[in-house]
């Protein structure tokens, strides 16, 4: 198993790609290396990733933000002692609400090791997390990106990386299988090419929102 992404390998994987690929080379000179957004391994992280499944990334986050305040310590057994009522008044949905409390009972029953799936390759991973109720695809994809910081991860149906390259390439908005076909031609590097088409993504919609607030 390849080493986990860190930022100097993200930098030379960045390099590389813009390198060979002129559309990424764009986002490079205009914007730099995008940010590594790794985040912590664990449950928490997981459910923050579930909460952002179909929503903005703001909105999930004040969701989750709420819930680690409700809570202290956001733990499988201290989400399971919140009621349906206290994660609708958080900002759970009743859908949200069965695929965290399932995650929760997974871990503290033992049919999830979320430790180990440190140490096991892309594919036993995702078949680990999405055996799971609520996680499927992107989800397993975003956890092996930013927690475990595989290197050669391409989040299937991720709309911003669609709309990102959509914007830069001026080909039509592809489709989730469309996108990870296009995705082979950045083999074994990506994870590097998903966080330069977002910060592209992020970098433009700043870009616009800054300039419709001037206006």
């Amino acid at each position: 198993m390849t080493d986990p992404l860190d930022r100097r390998t993200l930098a030379a994987a960045c390099s590389r790609l813009a390198g060979s690929d002129t559309r990424l080379a764009v986002v490079i000179e205009r914007y730099g290396t995008p940010p590594l957004w790794d985040r912590e391994p664990g449950f928490s992280t997981l459910v923050h990733i579930i909460l952002e499944q179909q929503v903005s990334l703001a909105s999930a986050r004040v969701c989750f933000d709420k819930l680690c305040q409700q809570l202290g310590s956001l733990t499988p057994a201290a989400f399971l002692s919140l009621n349906d009522s206290e994660l609708k008044t958080i900002g759970f949905s009743r859908q949200k609400t069965s695929y965290v409390r399932h995650l929760a009972e997974a871990v503290l029953e033992e049919r999830l090791d979320l430790d180990g799936l440190i140490s096991l390759p892309d594919r036993a991973v995702k078949e680990e997390l999405t055996s799971l109720k609520g996680i499927g695809e992107w989800t397993s994809d975003i956890y092996l990106l930013m927690a475990l910081l595989r290197p050669d991860v391409m989040p299937r149906g991720d709309i911003a990386l669609h709309t990102a390259w959509h914007q830069l390439s001026g080909e039509p908005r592809p489709d989730p299988d469309r996108f990870l076909a296009i995705a082979e031609r950045w083999r074994p590097f990506r994870s590097a090419a998903a966080r330069i088409l977002w910060h592209w993504y992020l970098s433009e919609k700043r870009g616009r929102d800054t300039s419709r607030k001037r206006n």
